[in-house]
């Protein structure tokens, strides 16, 4: 059985997924593969670690830096998982290129991987705000692609970097 819940955040409702003991999804409303993830069967409860979500990201939406300290299993493929695994080693209030993303891939796998494939990977995160696919930009500097919208990418990067040196 799969669970939902949603929560009000500054930046739009959220949903957020999870398979009884982690978090699975979370949805800004009306993004790109909303609920992608998300079976046909669903019951709306409240978990623990909805209450663990909830707690981070009302941390997070103050400017703080909180640590991830529940259990994230976004569903996907095993190139998708390697990415988004990826993103939870960027920093807070740092932005990296999916060209460089693509060339640390191909370095540690030896396959060469191209920055479009990293874009879709990113594009298709289950999880947003919690493993950072707004904190990737463009190797221009330009803010390409945001599943949940170019404005909530905007908001996010200018939150942690209002925050970045606290």
């Amino acid at each position: 059985m799969e669970y939902i819940y949603e929560y009000d955040s500054p930046m739009g409702r959220l949903t957020m997924s999870s398979d009884g003991e982690c978090l699975t999804g979370l949805w800004v409303e009306n993004q790109k593969y909303f609920k992608s993830t998300l079976g046909s069967e669903f019951e709306k409860k409240q978990l623990g670690v909805f209450n663990d979500a909830i707690a981070y990201l009302e941390r997070y939406f103050k400017g703080e830096k909180p640590e991830l300290n529940f259990c994230l299993k976004p569903k996907g493929s095993a190139f998708r998982q390697r990415i988004w695994q990826m993103l939870l080693e960027i920093p807070y209030g740092e932005t990296t290129t999916y060209g460089k993303i693509a060339k640390a891939l191909e370095q540690q796998t030896g396959k060469r991987v191209s920055a479009q494939a990293v874009g879709g990977a990113i594009g298709h995160n289950p999880i947003l705000i919690l493993v950072p696919c707004h904190r990737v930009i463009g190797s221009d500097g330009s803010l390409t692609g945001y599943a949940g919208g170019i404005d909530k990418k905007q908001y996010l990067l200018d939150l942690e970097n209002r925050n970045k040196g606290i």
